[in-house]
């Protein structure tokens, strides 16, 4: 019994050392800033010397400050750190800290220094195990409870050199590129004050990075070097970093904290747009509609304005008005994955003559550059049910939940599909791959098919992690 008490008990507190590059958060998806972040992350990556087609970047929905390296070459960046960043440059600093991470092998080594923080933590819980048996409750607890701390900061021991390590090639990628360094000084220092809070108020990010006076002088006395730190940002980057920003805002934080941040006094570009999609998002269609054509007056090359146009008709019921500019979106930048299947969304709902077809070749396109978008799959669903083709359509539900971590619909769906199939066709073969990997005699499976059978919710991947932003965050 105590060693499995150990074992439980040993399991919390690794989660606890690691909960920092393992949360469960929401992903969101945007084209918009998923192009604005790849295009400043893409020249970081080839200069460390990793290709960008095999790194992935994903945005979390948290205000927290906090961006890691997880589950291999992936790079998560919370929509908190996004807003709090003052410039571009800020940012590229911290991507290029965590590039550093994939490239330096980090990843592997923190695995290592997991299991050696894991040394007095277990020896902590045996002695708590001890007191509890011994009468002294109160104590055996506290030692357990105080476990996770002793992992944690010895976790954070073995990883300084890392960080130290990482810094130093921050700026060493970015001297490479030209670019100014004083991001990722800006940043630390900005932050500072995190070092006097508890462990419990800090952001996640200086837990895991914690800012000592040395650190922050070591990464300044690098970056003064380069001769680069008076190197400003781009026009374009400059105005990327307002739009990103303008619409983290809009879409993510109250009414109230867009008027202080972009009052009616303000008729900027990244003003009106926070104004439009916090107006949409407060059902104020005619104040966002406003907005937005002013924007697309203005600038009406910019697919993301009539992106937006498109997602305020389709989700104040005007189906039919929104078709337009989900096209006109697609014109201006073709191929675009998340606009094909919004564009798919508003043909679907509109039903109109010819648009079945025209939704199904959006959402094969994009299933293409996305195989894995869940969104997509439960769209081309809508469309192939619509066909009659049913089988086809359970085909496609079943690798929608699949996609989601949802293994018992996905393995229903499947089962369903296979019994209506042609067999030896590319689509048999495919819902009868999902059977197996979803076979519930399968070892692997059993947990979840339990779960499920308590009414409990499935989830192998994050919730709504395929789906277009403005549909994420009205969820």
């Amino acid at each position: 019994m105590a060693h499995r008490l150990i074992r439980i008990a040993a399991a919390a507190a690794t989660t606890a050392v690691l909960a920092f590059s393992a949360s469960a958060q929401s992903l969101i998806r945007d084209a918009e800033i998923e192009e604005t972040i790849r295009e400043w992350t893409d020249p970081i990556l080839d200069v460390a010397g990793l290709v960008p087609e095999d790194v992935g970047i994903y945005i979390i929905n948290d205000p927290s400050l906090n961006a890691f390296v997880a589950n291999g070459q992936r790079i998560h960046i919370h929509t908190g750190l996004m807003i709090e960043a003052e410039n571009a440059n800020q940012i590229k600093g911290v991507i290029a800290h965590e590039t550093c991470h994939i490239a330096c092998g980090h990843t592997v080594s923190r695995s290592r220094a997991a299991g050696v923080a894991m040394r007095p933590a277990l020896l902590s819980i045996g002695l708590g195990l001890l007191a509890i048996a011994a009468g002294e409750g109160g104590a055996g607890a506290a030692l357990i409870g105080s476990s996770q701390q002793f992992a944690a900061l010895n976790f954070f021991t073995h990883t300084r050199a890392e960080e130290a390590s990482a810094d130093a090639h921050a700026v060493k990628y970015l001297a490479a590129l030209g670019q100014s360094p004083a991001g990722i000084v800006q940043f630390f220092e900005n932050f500072r004050y995190q070092e006097v809070m508890s462990e419990a108020r800090r952001y996640p990010y200086f837990r895991a990075h914690p800012l000592a006076a040395d650190r922050i002088r070591a990464t300044r006395a690098l970056a003064e070097s380069t001769g680069l730190m008076n190197v400003e940002p781009t026009e374009r980057e400059v105005k990327q970093y307002q739009m990103l920003r303008a619409k983290l805002v809009g879409f993510l934080d109250s009414p109230l904290k867009v008027r202080r941040d972009y009052p009616a006094s303000d008729t900027s570009e990244p003003a009106r747009y926070a104004r439009a999609i916090s107006a949409y998002r407060a059902a104020d269609i005619q104040s966002a509609m406003k907005d937005i054509e002013s924007l697309i007056a203005e600038e009406p090359e910019n697919p993301y304005f009539h992106e937006l146009k498109g997602q305020i008709l389709f989700e104040s019921g005007r189906v039919a008005e929104s078709v337009a500019p989900h096209k006109r979106a697609l014109e201006l930048k073709p191929g675009q994955p998340l606009l094909l299947i919004s564009y798919a969304r508003s043909l679907n709902a509109r039903d109109e003559e010819g648009d079945v077809a025209s939704a199904e070749s959006a959402l094969r396109d994009a299933l293409v550059a996305e195989p894995d978008n869940a969104f997509a799959w439960a769209q081309l669903a809508i469309t192939l049910e619509k066909q009659g083709r049913r089988a086809e359509a359970q085909l496609a539900t079943a690798e929608s939940a699949y996609w989601v971590g949802d293994i018992v619909r996905a393995n229903s769906f499947a089962r369903r599909a296979v019994d209506q199939l042609d067999r030896g066709t590319p689509n048999f073969r495919r819902a009868d791959d999902i059977l197996l990997i979803t076979d519930p005699n399968n070892p692997e499976n059993r947990e979840y098919y339990q779960r499920s059978g308590r009414g409990q919710r499935l989830s192998l991947e994050v919730s709504g992690r395929d789906m277009p932003f403005g549909d994420f965050s009205n969820r």
